[in-house]
């Protein structure tokens, strides 16, 4: 089964993913697909506030980032890693509970990055918010690094999360029921 949408005037089939017996999401991944990640890139920074850095959770996110420092002339953005990597020191560490990811999952910031953010405008990126988890977890790892969250951005808004006021977001992505159908 599949899900029809159109993101950032592309067509895509979203193919849905059961995670329970009642409960399926439209799997959105933008790796391997350069048309849409330009496309997408193109129209969040059309819509995004005024920033000085952006950070982006890894790994779905990376391409995005990238496409968009790329687009906007910049020559830095900051990733939050799920490991802590031998290169990084001064790591700031936060737990997160994703509906993607099963149990609780750190994520890491390097505080080399965490200086460059102190005091900075700083755009959160991803690819999906949809229970606001892994966005709150950046978030906390920005305020901790002493920069200021100028927005927060997605390609698409996952179940209520097209409800927030807090984030801008390109469309919104219903969740399913256990037979296909988008729930109400």
């Amino acid at each position: 089964m599949t899900y029809p949408m159109k993101i950032a005037g592309l067509d895509r089939e979203l193919p849905l993913c059961r995670l329970t017996d009642d409960l399926m999401i439209g799997a959105f991944v933008i790796f391997g697909d350069v048309e849409l990640t330009v496309a997408c890139a193109r129209a969040l920074l059309e819509k995004a506030p005024e920033f000085d850095y952006m950070v982006a959770p890894e790994a779905k996110a990376i391409p995005l980032i990238y496409e968009m420092a790329r687009q906007s002339g910049r020559n830095d953005y900051f990733l939050v890693r799920k490991k802590k990597k031998a290169y990084m020191d001064g790591v700031f560490e936060v737990d997160v509970h994703s509906i993607t990811t099963e149990g609780t999952q750190k994520l890491y910031m390097d505080g080399a990055d965490a200086r460059k953010m102190k005091g900075k405008r700083i755009l959160i990126i991803d690819d999906v918010i949809s229970t606001g988890e892994s966005l709150r977890a950046v978030e906390t790892l920005v305020e901790e690094a002493g920069g200021i969250v100028a927005g927060r951005m997605a390609i698409l808004a996952e179940g209520e999360a097209k409800d927030r006021k807090d984030i801008i977001y390109l469309e919104p992505l219903p969740l399913f029921n256990g037979d296909g159908t988008p729930k109400e």
